[in-house]
């Protein structure tokens, strides 16, 4: 996994090749997942005319992984998280039920055409925890994500609405927030206002990073790191996906704190 490691922690992310542990986890969890869209309780999350359904923290599973019959998650990628992130004593979060389908973004109601025309040119990019609040959206840190992990559930083209990456801007957050909170305890940080601080720091990022799309198969998985920009591209003509359009689980545990979440490598 040195490889991997140097690459996850260079780039910002990484991918694991097919590994049969996971692949029976997906085969037990592929119903379950499935029946979040069934689920009325859940019916908010089906977006921009029905061609996205956002399903955050829709899956029913433990805080071992465990969904169904599933058995806790384990793996390569599990094992990678524990070695090399050493993050080994935390709880799964319920994992997000991502489903796209052709013809993702269509404009939702309510949405400014600037965040309708930035989620299609700039495939929504942005950083995972940092909340947007009040009528005006001003952004605060609020969930300290130690990671983010990425289960393809179904079969799906590369073209489908494929996760996209700015590889090294997580040190460009790093930077920028590490100057924003200069000085103050760590358990203030959620109280600051970081909107121009984000927002500059992700206009630097879209101009010097490479971009890059991220496609796996069930049975394979991708770590992004934390603080990396990343977002979803939109659905290309001519991108093709089974009944379940493109379906990939996200798991984002919060294994620690703030000071954590902006210091570890």
């Amino acid at each position: 996994m040195r490889n991997q490691a140097r690459h996850f922690f260079d780039a910002g992310w990484c991918r694991f090749e097919y590994d049969p542990l996971l692949y029976r986890w997906v085969e037990a969890a592929l119903a379950p997942a499935r029946a979040t869209l069934e689920d009325p309780r859940l019916a908010k999350w089906l977006r921009y005319q029905g061609t996205w359904f956002a399903g955050v923290n829709a899956l029913p599973n433990d805080a071992r992984g465990a969904v169904g019959d599933s058995g806790p998650l384990s793996g390569s990628a599990v094992d990678f998280i524990a070695g090399e992130l050493g993050l080994k004593q935390f709880d799964w979060d319920a994992a997000q039920v991502s489903i796209c389908y052709p013809g993702y973004p269509r404009p939702m109601t309510g949405e400014s055409p600037g965040r309708t025309r930035y989620r299609r040119q700039s495939d929504a990019a942005h950083v995972d925890g940092l909340l947007p609040e009040g009528s005006a959206r001003r952004r605060h840190l609020r969930e300290y994500h130690g990671f983010i992990l990425g289960i393809p559930m179904v079969e799906f083209d590369a073209d489908a609405a494929p996760f996209v990456v700015w590889e090294g801007s997580q040190e460009i957050m790093r930077a920028a927030f590490g100057r924003r909170f200069c000085g103050l305890a760590p358990e203030l940080w959620g109280e600051q206002d970081i909107t121009d601080t984000y927002h500059a720091a992700r206009k630097q990022a879209l101009a010097e990073c490479r971009r890059v799309e991220i496609h796996a198969r069930p049975g394979e998985a991708f770590i992004a790191h934390r603080l990396v920009l990343h977002g979803m591209a939109p659905w290309r003509e001519g991108a093709t996906a089974g009944d379940d359009g493109r379906m990939i689980c996200y798991f984002r545990p919060d294994p620690f704190g703030a000071y954590e979440w902006l210091n570890d490598p």
